[in-house]
């Protein structure tokens, strides 16, 4: 609040601290998130210590992805509740413990399917975890794509683009079967050439960090990096409702397979409401968490992927 006394003007000190936390926010929130947090990660797991450890890093990541979101919001109506919250906390859970699963898994996936000891223990363990990331991203990419154009996987991935607010934690609003296939494409690779339990659970907490990031409803800035980076300025553009045109930015670490693929889209002067998202063929998607889980498999779950052939076969999204 700014007043004026003998025509001097004043700012309170409760707007200079408001103005200086987003100010912080809105910069330092992204180096906070990849670099802090991704970072304590990476060092909890180098050195082996309890896995709980990272659940605790997660839930300060969660906590400050929500945090931020009210200090410096896109769109502050997407921070208020639409009968959803509690479905995407069930999300949240249900496909976070799927993740831990298969993280705990490895070592008997090892054992079964005995694999050549090709993985660079040798390396620092940050670069081990870095690439990790890298071949990852490239995996999920891939089957992030597909499930646009292959109508067995929209079914399952209609379910995430089912959102008309976009915040943190829309990220892991996954049919649990879709979370499956995309991380089964970005880790088997990685399991394959003998990939460590320890980097696996850096990788795991380095995917919950990028959703929360990837559709944060903060106004944060990163510069050049929205180009290269998968984060939520260039994300909403792959939200928007209408097929084709939200079929672009398929990337969940970085954008340099959407540029090679030529499915990079961005327009710096679009601003985006609850209008332009969700499926315009869809608009009446299931809201609840356990119809969700039921309705891909239902007639009415699937669509055509082309001009609509009748009523009971609409077009995606």
């Amino acid at each position: 609040m700014t007043a004026t006394i003998h025509g001097m003007s004043t700012t309170s000190p409760t707007s200079t601290a408001a103005t200086a936390a987003q100010a912080v926010a809105r910069y330092g929130y992204v180096p906070f998130m990849l670099v802090g947090l991704n970072g304590a990660g990476i060092a909890v797991a180098a050195a082996g210590a309890p896995k709980y450890w990272l659940l605790a890093i997660l839930a300060v990541a969660i906590a400050t992805a929500l945090l931020v979101e009210r200090i410096i919001p896109y769109d502050s109506e997407w921070n208020h509740d639409r009968a959803d919250g509690m479905r995407d906390r069930i999300h949240v859970a249900v496909n976070e413990t799927l993740i831990l699963a298969s993280v705990a898994a490895i070592p008997l996936l090892a054992a079964i399917v005995p694999a050549p000891q090709l993985w660079p223990h040798s390396w620092p363990f940050v670069t081990q975890v870095l690439a990790a990331i890298l071949v990852a991203d490239f995996g999920i990419t891939v089957v992030h794509l597909a499930s646009h154009k292959v109508g067995v996987l929209w079914r399952f991935h209609a379910v995430h683009h089912s959102v008309t607010r976009f915040y943190g934690l829309n990220g892991l609003m996954k049919h649990p079967l879709h979370q499956t296939v995309e991380m089964a494409a970005g880790v088997a690779p990685l399991i394959l050439i003998g990939l460590p339990v320890d980097v696996a659970s850096a990788l795991a907490l380095a995917v919950a960090i990028q959703l929360l990031l990837q559709h944060s409803n903060a106004e944060y800035r990163i510069g050049p990096a929205k180009y290269v980076l998968a984060l939520n300025e260039g994300h909403r553009f792959h939200h928007l409702k209408w097929a084709g045109i939200g079929d672009v930015n398929f990337g969940l670490f970085t954008l340099v397979w959407d540029h090679l693929m030529r499915t990079f889209s961005y327009d710096p002067t679009r601003r985006f409401d609850s209008t332009q998202l969700g499926m315009a063929a869809k608009p009446d998607y299931p809201s609840s968490y356990l119809r969700q889980m039921i309705y891909p498999f239902t007639r009415d779950g699937g669509c055509h992927l082309g001009p609509a052939q009748s009523d009971h076969d609409p077009v995606c999204r």
